[in-house]
């Protein structure tokens, strides 16, 4: 026969619940230190750049939403060359804030089309991804002068 002793089973009982307990609260402890890590720094990633003459570089970025993970906004920077270095001189937000989805705009093709010419003003056209199913945005035009950013 086979009896188990009714105080040996509540001792492996509790001893499980006591380490499921520190379990639960150092995973939690670990996610709490993720998420916190994680909105210290929204993600973010450049589309595209372009380099206009010595004078100005442009860049589009992609940024992550904080709210939403499936949302993002897109940044267009413009840079002027000074001393040797570039320094932002403008920057606007291409559509609406968090109004693009963060994989599509981050992911094969994201670009439809994004144009530039190195004269001054400097046309600029920037066209995106929307969806694989929708396809790309209408395109948003810019003009570029003296290292501002101006609706075109």
């Amino acid at each position: 026969m086979n009896h188990k002793s009714p105080m040996r089973s509540r001792t492996r009982r509790g001893a499980a619940a006591a380490l499921t307990v520190l379990t639960a609260a150092a995973l939690g402890a670990v996610g709490a230190g993720a998420s916190n890590a994680g909105a210290a720094a929204p993600q973010q990633r450049q589309i595209a750049s372009s380099v206009l003459g010595t004078d100005h570089r442009i860049t589009l970025t992609a940024l992550r939403s904080a709210e939403d993970g499936y949302a993002a906004s897109v940044r267009l920077q413009v840079y002027t060359r000074s001393d040797g270095a570039w320094k932002e001189s403008d920057r606007v937000t291409v559509g609406d804030v968090d109004g693009w989805f963060w994989y599509p705009l981050t992911g094969t093709g994201a670009v439809c089309r994004f144009s530039t010419a190195s004269t001054e003003p400097a046309p600029l056209m920037v066209s995106l991804l929307v969806t694989p199913s929708i396809g790309c945005s209408d395109p948003v035009h810019y003009v570029v002068k003296e290292g501002r950013v101006y609706a075109g």
